[in-house]
Formats: C-alpha cells, sequence, structure tokens
C-alpha cells in the first residue's frame, strides 16, 4: 500500500501494473504537426525548438535503428535491470499521419523493442476516429497511453503562444480516450508569458476535472532557435527563480488528488541550446529541492 502523503509517480504506478520497472524508449517517428506544416500555421508553438520537444529522442534511420540505439544508450544507466520497456513516440505530432502509416510505425516499434506498452504524444486535434480505433486495437494486447500537449487552460496565452485550438477540443479528446478505456498524460507548461501562479493552478485544476490521468508539469525553458527566445530578446520577461519553482511545485502537489500521476516535475533541455533558467540544467538538484522541500512540509 502506497503511504498517503507519497507523490504517486509513474515510476510507482508503472511497477504496479507490470510488477517491474518500465524503462521508456524514446523515437522520433518523422511526423510533423499541423502549426508548422501550414493547416493551422506554419510558425509552431513560440516554445518548440526545431526538434519538436524531442530533443532526446533517438533520430536517424528507421524504428529499429531507433530503438536499438535508445536500448544501448538507456542500458549504460539501468545496467540489466529486470524491467520491461514502453516505445514513446516523443517528438511532434505522432498521430499526424494516415492511420495506416501509424499502424506500421506504431507496430514496428513495439515488436523491435520487445515492448509492454506504447506512450504516444499527440494534440487533441489530431485524435481522429480512425485514429482511436486503431488506439484502441493496440490497447487489446498492450498498455497504451496518450500525451495531450495543453500546456495552458487560458484562452489568450493559449493563443499567443500558438497552440492552434481551444479548450473545448482538448476536454473532448480526454473525454474520448477515456471513453476508449486509454489513459490521459497531459502537459502543463509552468511559467508562461504573463501567466499569473494562479492561472498555472487553474490549467492544473482544468486537466485534473477534465479527467487526466497523469500529469507532466515542464518549466517553461527558452531555447535558442524558438519564436519565445527571439521576444525574450526583445523584451525580456520574468522567469521562475529556483526556490520559487520548487515550493510553487510543492503547492500543487499538496493541492492534487491522491491518485493523479505524476510523470514530470521540471523538464529537460540541451544545454547548447538554453537561454533561460539555467539554474534547471541541474534537474538533480531542482527534485532533490522539491523532495527536500515535500519533507520539510511533512
Amino acid at each position: 500500500m502506497r503511504p498517503q502523503n507519497e507523490i504517486y509517480t509513474a515510476n510507482i504506478y508503472y511497477r504496479e501494473i507490470f510488477g517491474k520497472k518500465l524503462v521508456k524508449l524514446s523515437v522520433d517517428g518523422g511526423f510533423t504537426c499541423p502549426v508548422r506544416d501550414g493547416r493551422i500555421s506554419s510558425e509552431g508553438c513560440i516554445f518548440c525548438s526545431g526538434l519538436g520537444s524531442g530533443d532526446f529522442a533517438a533520430r536517424g534511420g528507421g524504428i529499429k535503428e531507433q530503438i536499438t540505439e535508445a536500448k544501448a544508450r538507456l542500458s549504460e544507466k539501468w545496467g540489466k535491470a529486470d524491467c520491461e520497456y514502453m516505445v514513446y513516440f516523443q517528438a511532434f505530432t505522432n498521430t499526424y499521419a494516415p492511420v495506416g502509416v501509424l499502424r506500421e510505425k506504431y507496430y514496428a516499434a513495439l515488436e523491435a523493442a520487445d515492448a509492454k506498452a506504447l506512450s504516444v504524444a499527440t494534440r487533441p486535434d489530431c485524435l481522429g476516429d480512425d485514429v482511436l480505433e486503431l488506439l484502441k486495437e493496440i490497447s487489446q494486447k498492450y498498455y497504451v497511453t496518450v500525451e495531450l500537449g495543453l500546456q495552458t487552460s487560458n484562452e489568450k496565452t493559449a493563443e499567443f503562444i500558438g497552440r492552434g485550438y481551444k479548450n473545448e477540443v482538448y476536454l473532448d479528446a480526454v473525454k474520448r480516450l477515456n471513453d476508449a478505456g486509454i489513459d490521459v498524460i497531459t502537459h502543463i507548461i509552468l511559467g508562461l508569458p504573463d501567466e499569473s501562479k494562479e492561472d498555472m493552478r487553474h490549467s492544473v485544476d482544468f486537466a485534473v476535472k477534465a479527467g487526466t490521468k497523469g500529469l507532466k508539469l515542464q518549466l517553461l525553458h527558452i531555447l535558442k532557435g524558438t519564436r519565445l527566445a527571439e521576444i525574450y530578446e526583445k523584451q525580456p520577461f520574468r522567469v521562475f527563480e529556483k526556490n520559487e519553482y520548487i515550493n510553487f511545485v510543492c503547492d500543487i502537489l499538496e493541492s492534487l488528488p491522491k491518485d493523479i500521476v505524476i510523470h514530470r516535475l521540471t523538464g529537460d533541455a540541451p544545454k547548447d541550446l538554453m537561454i533561460e533558467p539555467w539554474w534547471s540544467l541541474d534537474k538533480r538538484s531542482v527534485l532533490n529541492g522539491i523532495n527536500k522541500q515535500l519533507k520539510k512540509r511533512g
């Protein structure tokens, strides 16, 4: 039984499902995005790097080659630990293709990895009925989860960052995925320009009330080569300080229902692309700070 005051982390959740550690193998499926290819926009979201938020995904070569590379890289970290594998389609919008293409890529990756689970990062406006049927089909044999990039529930901010869809589209997608028996993980960015902490809390509450199973809390990173970097260069805006962020994340965690799974508390960014906040590059220090603060609060 999990202690009442323990954070319900992804590690705990997946151990409950699989009885052992689950290791994610991030791959690049070669997809694009409707806010990049001109369907909605050609500029992309203002915070998104040229790698489509898949900066640490294996890339180059086919799916099988990427899986081999990802396993080799992660074996240095986990060694020969007894684990199961999840294939994680991370970069860009991973349901944004004909369903036949999706079927081929998903199954090829699952088989190449000898995986037990599939995670698909996508947009709520790219989940047609045919895609949902495919995910339901796969979920009969594998554990499937879909990650949706909400980022914020503030419609004004959503327009500013170039998200390209209204909140009602997210609500509909979560309901349809839940009805299909597929767990939803929601990405929320903390620290978007001009957002108050109340705005950020509202985004978290909005996702929870919508029916998300898990949350990824992502500290805003200002990365070179993004439109956000151009905005920051012309008119710098305030970013979180380290201790401020740590305390705010703890405030959010304390207010969450106990059954919400926490998949991320800060985020990663390539050092050579980082503009601000530099303190976030020491991820271990941030996570240790969060754990220390939670222990202090009891």
